[in-house]
């Protein structure tokens, strides 16, 4: 007659696979979430603080010189002596920016 013996499961198993699961959380927003927000915050805070004569590329790699920032969320950007574009704020790439300025 075959017998089955019952082993209990190993104690701590439960609280083990918790905190495990809680680190990967942590990674995940360390290494994700948080620099994704920071660079987020950077990027408004260069559109907020945008002022006439600032060197710009836009997000579709339009190189310009802002001559108006308007309330209503756009700016005019002039592309070369006498040519302006109407674009919105948002439409400003922080790193482009930054690296013709440099």
């Amino acid at each position: 007659m075959t017998q089955i013996l019952l082993q209990a499961p190993p104690p701590g198993g439960g609280t083990f696979q918790l905190v495990m699961l809680g680190g990967i959380v942590l990674v995940f927003w360390f290494f994700m979430i948080r620099p994704q927000a920071k660079k987020a915050k950077e990027q408004k805070k260069f559109i907020d603080t945008m002022q006439k004569g600032d060197k710009v590329v836009t997000i579709a790699g339009i190189h310009g010189v802002v001559n108006k920032v308007n309330e209503d969320n756009t700016i005019q950007l002039e592309v070369s002596p006498g040519s302006y574009l109407k674009i919105e704020r948002s439409s400003i790439s922080l790193e482009w920016s930054q690296a013709i300025n440099k």
